[in-house]
């Protein structure tokens, strides 16, 4: 399974898994405004990775085959406060 990643430019750490380079009409219209315009980033085969490095790669798979796109966000700021901290006291 090959996909295509994008950026947003509106968002930091924000990105957009689709099925097809340039092929945005599974994307709701809400989305594409929120994510503003796509930043070609990468193509990626899927079949050839075990893991993503922040995200889920089954669930990914799982969104393109039913839904044609994954939306990656940052984690909140919040829990990335928790695992640092979760590191220091070990």
């Amino acid at each position: 399974m090959l996909c295509a990643i994008y950026r947003s430019p509106k968002r930091d750490q924000t990105y957009l898994y689709i099925e097809k380079k340039d092929d945005f009409s599974r994307i709701p219209a809400e989305l594409l405004v929120s994510f503003g315009k796509p930043q070609f980033a990468m193509l990626l085969s899927l079949n050839e990775r075990k893991t993503l490095a922040t995200a889920d790669i089954e669930k990914v798979k799982s969104a393109l085959t039913e839904q044609g796109f994954y939306l990656q966000v940052p984690p909140p700021l919040e829990s990335l406060l928790k695992m640092h901290l979760g590191e220091t006291n070990v």
